[in-house]
């Protein structure tokens, strides 16, 4: 077995063992060469290893991280109460956030499910959810300006949609047809994310729809890091 494995081995046992707990900080690439008297480089690839595997994760600049291993999320795909308020419920330590705001291209896809035309703009607001201080979800949702004229103005600053949406007057909110596929994260999902590339995600499409009149507010893109969540379907 390669100097590597062996590294890798031993930060898994004492991961395990308890000497190192979630979010705790990883001792340098020096440190760790100097202590098991091996060279920098293989620290680097057994610490991508670990990254891979799911152990730990890299904060550019800072160095690496111990991964929460125990976060079980119930997960509930159906329903009309927003992400926030389920974590709310849940009692978990909840953080939303909003990561951009900014007008698409058109899409055929995303223009027919809002009921757009060629000639509407449509934005993209995404926000980043953080359990634990662990990121373990992506939302995306695609609304028109021709709904919410102050989008590009206010949409910087929503981290849930529902909530925007109520001060809006919308109430009675229902989901539309739901579609779940399992894909792997691309290079940004990773960095966002804090995951490895074998690590799949739960990609959730929806919409969301004022229940009473049909009147077409959202189409969503959700991606959940799977190692972080039970399933209730």
């Amino acid at each position: 077995m390669g100097a590597k494995a062996l590294l890798v081995d031993r930060m898994i046992e004492e991961i395990k063992a308890g000497k190192y707990k979630a979010h705790d900080k990883l001792p340098s690439e020096n440190e760790l060469a100097d202590q098991y008297k091996v060279p920098r480089i293989v620290v680097r690839k057994a610490y991508e290893r670990l990254q891979e595997l799911g152990y730990i994760f890299s904060k550019q600049g800072k160095g690496s991280y111990v991964q929460n291993q125990k976060l079980q999320i119930p997960l509930i795909l159906t329903g009309d109460v927003s992400f926030t308020e389920k974590m709310q419920e849940m009692g978990f330590d909840f953080e939303t956030r909003n990561i951009f705001c900014e007008e698409i291209a058109y899409d055929a896809a995303i223009f027919h499910s809002l009921k757009a035309s060629h000639q509407d703009v449509v934005f993209k607001i995404g926000r980043l959810r953080i359990v634990d201080g662990c990121p373990i979800a992506v939302h995306v949702s695609y609304v028109k300006k021709s709904v919410f004229g102050d989008i590009e103005q206010t949409g910087r600053s929503i981290t849930s949609m529902f909530q925007y949406y109520r001060s809006k007057g919308h109430t009675g909110l229902g989901p539309t047809q739901t579609q779940l596929s399992v894909v792997f994260p691309n290079e940004e999902e990773r960095n966002l994310l804090r995951c490895s590339s074998l690590i799949p995600l739960l990609l959730l499409e929806s919409g969301c729809v004022v229940k009473k009149t049909g009147t077409v507010l959202e189409h969503s893109k959700i991606i959940y890091r799977s190692d972080c969540f039970t399933y209730v379907i």
